[in-house]
């Protein structure tokens, strides 16, 4: 079976924005509330409260994120809830209003376009909240609810709030705001189907799945696809799944998963023994103990032999979401880490995305922690700005670092080398995560040209007939072209 992915991801940076907190709108929008109690916007985020980010913001903060090279944004939910993350869906028809309700989005949708800049929204379709009609229905009326078969009902009565009852029902990770679709039922898949079309025909560029591997009814995955593909051919349907994800990356479900096999080994080589165990704890990617860097390269090639390339190629890459602790703070503020990894996204085949704030060295611990408000531009660290801008524009240039072969040409202790090559286009990536200089001679056979040209960072390259010297100073890297 051939497999189609959509082309606009292979050449896709995206950029994760959590919608409270990117920015709120300077302009006089008209508002749901005048005079709202926001949480003070530098302050440490709490799990409820809202610090008043809206879509309007986000308009006014297109041209910046345009200037970073970004040409998709990711969302974290939009859809109207009771939560600041907004996991918690109301009504999936309705953008929030505290985020500027559907005309705010259907603004942003335009905005957006005129900057050739995709967007993707974040699909909560295992689970809804206490707060949605068709459970709220059924917590009126009991048994004799019309939409009593929506959800796993276990007995009665069902106890929403209090944790002193049994629940009697089924909910995401026994949260009980978070009552379970019963997706067995063709009435919930019908319905969960028509929002994914709805939001499609409006102009979204794709759906990014959250936990769809809870959803185990058969074929829904693959229904969803066709459905949203026969909308949009070239709409990107990307999961959530942290770990090996061939079930769901045959071709006919998703065209790629958060790739978290990519960042864990990523940051385990980066960081190496400068990892902070207290903002890894609990979650599910492998970021600890240090890799060396044949270690790291055969962790890659796993990875690269994992799915065929056209889905590697529409792969979402991360160093960070707002599920995990930020890159900086995992490093314990060392930014050489940073820069590393960050050398190593850019470089990768699959469409990198940067969480917001990330790129002028936000800070942030496990969640809620990792959900701050984007900082004011004198808090901003302009060597983690100017490489990320530096980096992504070499992607855009290089069409090698966007679909080219992956090729890993030398390992040795700190030191990985591998190349990016495209036709004629070749580009050789050194990493030294060492603590000391590297001068090293090596067989450059496997190179079909001599890259000689510096394109970034601070390496020195000489080419003796078949031989490489290289000399990379401590904790860099560098591209030659």
């Amino acid at each position: 079976m051939q497999i189609h992915t959509p082309d606009w991801v292979k050449h896709a940076v995206f950029y994760q924005i959590f919608p409270d907190r990117l920015a709120k709108s300077t302009q006089s929008n008209k508002r749901l509330l005048n005079n709202p109690q926001w949480e003070d916007w530098d302050a440490s985020p709490t799990l409820q409260g809202y610090k008043g980010g809206d879509l309007w913001g986000v308009i006014e903060e297109l041209d910046y994120i345009q200037s970073l090279g970004i040409n998709a944004i990711y969302f974290t939910p939009i859809f109207q809830s009771a939560s600041n993350h907004r996991y918690h869906t109301h009504d999936y028809y309705q953008v929030d209003p505290l985020l500027g309700g559907n005309a705010a989005f259907q603004d942003l949708l335009n905005a957006a376009k005129e900057r050739n800049i995709k967007i993707v929204l974040d699909g909560v379709f295992n689970h809804a909240s206490r707060g949605i009609f068709f459970f709220h229905d059924i917590l009126e009326n009991g048994p004799h609810s019309p939409w009593v078969d929506w959800f796993k009902i276990q007995g009665w009565p069902l106890a929403p709030y209090t944790g002193d009852a049994p629940a009697n029902y089924e909910s995401w990770a026994g949260i009980r705001s978070l009552p379970v679709f019963n997706h067995d039922n063709p009435d919930v898949r019908e319905y969960i189907m028509e929002i994914a079309e709805y939001w499609t025909r409006i102009g979204i560029d794709g759906w990014r799945l959250d936990v769809p591997f809870e959803i185990k009814t058969p074929g829904f995955w693959q229904e969803f696809r066709d459905r949203v593909k026969a909308i949009n051919p070239d709409a990107y349907i990307v999961g959530e799944v942290w770990g090996d994800s061939r079930q769901w990356l045959d071709g006919k479900q998703f065209d790629g998963v958060m790739n978290y096999l990519f960042t864990g080994p990523t940051i385990a080589f980066t960081a190496g023994d400068r990892v902070n165990l207290e903002m890894v704890k609990g979650r599910a990617y492998e970021v600890y103990p240090p890799l060396f860097a044949h270690e790291y390269a055969q962790k890659i090639e796993d990875l690269l032999n994992l799915y065929p390339w056209e889905i590697q190629l529409t792969q979402l890459n991360l160093l960070a979401s707002h599920d995990t602790a930020r890159l900086i703070t995992i490093a314990d503020g060392d930014i050489s880490t940073v820069e590393l990894a960050t050398l190593l996204l850019l470089t990768f085949p699959g469409a990198p995305s940067v969480y917001y704030g990330d790129e002028v060295g936000l800070p942030g611990g496990l969640d809620p922690d990792s959900r701050r408000g984007f900082p004011l531009q004198e808090n901003w660290n302009l060597e983690i700005l100017e490489l990320h801008k530096q980096l992504i524009a070499l992607r855009h240039q290089y069409i090698a670092l966007r679909i080219g072969n992956y090729q890993v040409i030398h390992t040795e202790k700190t030191l990985y080398v591998f190349e990016r090559i495209w036709e004629s286009e070749e580009l050789m990536i050194v990493v030294n995560v060492g603590e000391e200089t590297i001068n090293i001679s090596f067989d450059g056979g496997k190179l079909q040209q001599q890259p000689q040209k510096l394109l970034y960072g601070n390496g020195e390259i000489r080419w003796d007939d078949q031989n490489v010297n290289l000399s990379i100073p401590a904790r860099s890297g560098c591209i030659f072209g």
